[in-house]
């Protein structure tokens, strides 16, 4: 465990001294947070609401950092490793694709509760509160980050260098940040859009969150999780079993 957590701090060093993930993964979904709330201030989500539009909001900002962190972060973080051929140094160590993954993934982690944890600060300024259960929020938006993270670690496994990882983390990024119910509201989408937009990990998330979050009943929660519990596990898998230590 000690050379796990010296290998950690040293990444989360390089990584802080980047600033990439700081700036993305917790001051933009801050800096949105605070936009909205100057905005809509603690007007309610719409004309006989229940809760604000800033406590509808909360989890679909919670997971700009989840999307930043899992589909850019993490994978460019270790095709960089393998570019910068310091993979290949490692490979005649001890170390598995269990330890290296490992320690990525608790890195950006990190990333996503901070995150979480200077929204939930910042939402003291608007009284935004919980209306549903608080484990079942953090229970959703745990579930939400590793099925997230889950598939940039497999692109981060198997991408053979960082510019192949930047197309593959951008095909997924876009339209799961755009589509997924982070920055687009699922309910103003099509109907035929909305089932289309469902296969992704992160839409069954959201919905997951929101409805924790504001305590609306969720019906049958075996969907949502299963789609992300069978995401999760599968992609470990994945990156685990064809993981690269080198570019060629």
């Amino acid at each position: 465990m000690k050379r796990f957590f010296t290998y950690l701090k040293t990444e989360l060093k390089l990584s802080l001294r980047d600033m990439n993930m700081v700036i993305f993964a917790i001051i933009m979904p801050l800096v949105i947070f605070i936009i909205l709330g100057i905005i809509y201030g603690t007007k309610p989500a719409y004309d006989g609401a229940d809760y604000t539009f800033m406590e509808q909001s909360f989890g679909a900002v919670s997971a700009v950092a989840i999307c930043a962190s899992g589909l850019m972060g993490l994978p460019l973080a270790v095709s960089g490793l393998r570019e910068l051929k310091i993979l290949k140094r490692l490979r005649v160590t001890p170390v598995s694709p269990v330890f290296i993954l490992g320690v990525e993934l608790s890195m950006y982690i990190v990333y996503c509760a901070v995150s979480l944890a200077t929204l939930s600060v910042a939402a003291l300024l608007w009284g935004v509160q919980l209306h549903g259960s608080l484990p079942a929020f953090l229970g959703s938006w745990l579930l939400t980050m590793l099925s997230t993270l889950s598939v940039g670690m497999l692109v981060g496994g198997v991408a053979k260098d960082t510019k192949q990882a930047s197309v593959i983390a951008s095909i997924l990024y876009f339209p799961m940040l755009i589509f997924s119910g982070t920055t687009l509201p699922i309910e103003v989408m099509p109907k035929a859009m909305q089932k289309i937009v469902s296969i992704f990990p992160l839409t069954q998330g959201l919905t997951l969150m929101k409805h924790t979050f504001l305590g609306i009943q969720t019906g049958n929660v075996l969907l949502p999780v299963g789609v992300m519990a069978g995401v999760t596990a599968l992609c470990v898998c994945l990156s685990i079993r064809f993981f690269r230590w080198e570019t060629d």
